[in-house]
């Protein structure tokens, strides 16, 4: 705080391994209704044929890269954008990072059409690029929270954090938190704008974020 910086405050969505034996046991925690709508989506993904497939370090393939490097591009490229990370920038990450590496990969029959792509370390999983081929109902869901969630449960970790935005991650159990940033700009007129701006600014995200939490699944009490 005595160094000349400005502080910024937002507020993400993270969620948090309590001790979690399974799935069910942190679904337990949701009310009812949020609970079936949890399971409800997972449900859908096995009615629609599709098999989704957890790997890590080396049982990631050369084949398996190239898929979801197609994933990847194509989500920008859908919205009429270049992908701004290269093939060789992800080959170049299993290279130096495959042990903490997870890729989550799902199938229709024999044929891959989505792909999550998440890194980990012994504390937390963090997340994470996304890309389909073809859509289908509810399968971001399971590809990028419900997957990643028991994977952190398997491995005991204690945090995933799967990136910025999505109020939607509220109702899947991901808890607002607040995030700091710190600014410094070269023109003091400038720095006492922005300072300014961000202090009214944070009194938002702070109600912001009490507003979020009252939208939890969780039953009263568990948190």
């Amino acid at each position: 705080q005595e160094l000349p910086l400005v502080e910024r405050q937002a507020c993400h969505f993270r969620w948090f391994n309590r001790g979690y034996r399974d799935f069910d046991e942190f679904l337990a925690g949701f009310n009812s209704r949020k609970r079936k709508s949890v399971r409800r989506e997972r449900r859908r993904v096995a009615e629609q044929g599709l098999t989704v497939t957890r790997l890590t370090g080396a049982d990631i393939d050369p084949q398996s890269w190239r898929f979801f490097f197609h994933c990847y591009a194509n989500t920008y490229l859908v919205r009429g954008q270049l992908p701004y990370l290269s093939e060789a920038f992800f080959r170049r990450l299993a290279e130096q990072l495959g042990d903490q590496v997870l890729l989550v990969v799902a199938s229709d029959g024999d044929e891959p059409v989505a792909a999550g792509l998440y890194l980990f370390d012994d504390r937390a999983l963090y997340g994470r690029y996304w890309g389909s081929v073809r859509e289908y109902d509810a399968l971001h869901f399971e590809v990028c929270y419900y997957q990643g969630i028991e994977f952190a449960i398997e491995r005991g970790l204690a945090e995933f954090d799967p990136g910025v935005q999505g109020e939607h991650k509220i109702l899947r159990g991901f808890e607002p938190v607040l995030t700091y940033s710190l600014h410094w700009l070269a023109e003091p007129a400038f720095q006492d704008a922005v300072a300014d701006f961000c202090q009214r600014e944070a009194r938002h995200v702070h109600a912001y974020r009490e507003e979020a939490r009252g939208l939890l699944p969780y039953r009263t009490g568990v948190l």
